[in-house]
């Protein structure tokens, strides 16, 4: 097959179009691939710490890096909010123990942030 061919040939599985969104109404943001939820994490705003505690991605949208995706969106988009982050969620204190890009906004899980958590 000539360059010029395999250049016009369609791809077998065209690229999803992903986004994350701040909901603030439900305390979360979500992850939607072609227009579907596949996922969110929750969040508790305490002031100007923004507190991670959980995250689930849908069983059909699992393997894909959309957890991390999620997490890295939400993260940045704290940051642009001007907030303080802490991980009460396993797999947010896994994506900032892995990614140190937010260390300057990470703040430890205190029991005050655990009490906060409970009593949500």
């Amino acid at each position: 097959m000539s360059e010029e061919q395999r250049d016009s040939t369609p791809a077998e599985n065209p690229p999803s179009e992903v986004s994350v969104v701040d909901v603030p109404s439900r305390n979360r943001y979500e992850i939607s691939v072609d227009g579907v939820r596949a996922g969110l994490t929750r969040y508790l705003d305490r002031g100007e710490q923004r507190v991670f505690v959980h995250t689930e991605i849908g069983d059909d949208f699992a393997g894909r890096g959309l957890g991390s995706e999620l997490i890295s969106g939400a993260l940045r988009r704290t940051r642009a909010a001007g907030m303080r982050i802490a991980a009460v969620c396993p797999f947010v204190t896994r994506y900032l123990d892995n990614h140190h890009d937010f260390e300057d906004i990470r703040d430890p899980v205190t029991p005050d942030v655990l009490a906060a958590v409970r009593s949500e």
